[in-house]
């Protein structure tokens, strides 16, 4: 019963680690190919076309990461501190949504969506996570 328990945790596992990197890879792709156009999506200011030049730099991590989580679904044991570093990285995502829009440079209608992934895959990777923590230890 045990085993099927983390037999399942390690396929949810796998799962959101594919569905992060998908999301992950999109993000860069709108950033680095049509950054103008993402943000003005999003309905945020305008920016300066000198502003592309670290969105596309901001774009190189997003893919690095989107093909990383693809990485860390074909071994999570193995990639745990990577799967790690995704949760670091949404906590900060998080705090800086909470932060932005608490001090009325963003709206909720700008930063919600975002913050609500992040704090879903903060959840669904902690959790997670310790069904792959058991493997190792079991």
């Amino acid at each position: 019963m045990f085993q099927a328990k983390k037999a399942q945790d390690m396929t949810y596992f796998k799962a959101l680690c594919y569905f992060i990197g998908v999301v992950q890879l999109v993000l860069g792709a709108l950033y680095l190919f049509a950054p103008q156009f993402f943000v003005a999506w999003q309905g945020l200011s305008e920016i300066g076309q000198d502003i592309n030049y670290p969105l596309a730099m901001l774009a190189g991590r997003f893919l690095v990461y989107g093909v990383g989580m693809f990485v860390i679904a074909s071994d999570p044991v193995r990639y745990r501190i990577w799967a790690d570093g995704m949760i670091a990285i949404q906590m900060i995502d998080l705090a800086a949504g909470l932060f932005y829009t608490g001090t009325g440079v963003v709206s909720i209608e700008h930063s919600g969506i975002a913050m609500f992934n992040a704090t879903l895959f903060i959840i669904g990777l902690s959790l997670l996570r310790r069904g792959v923590a058991r493997r190792v230890t079991a």
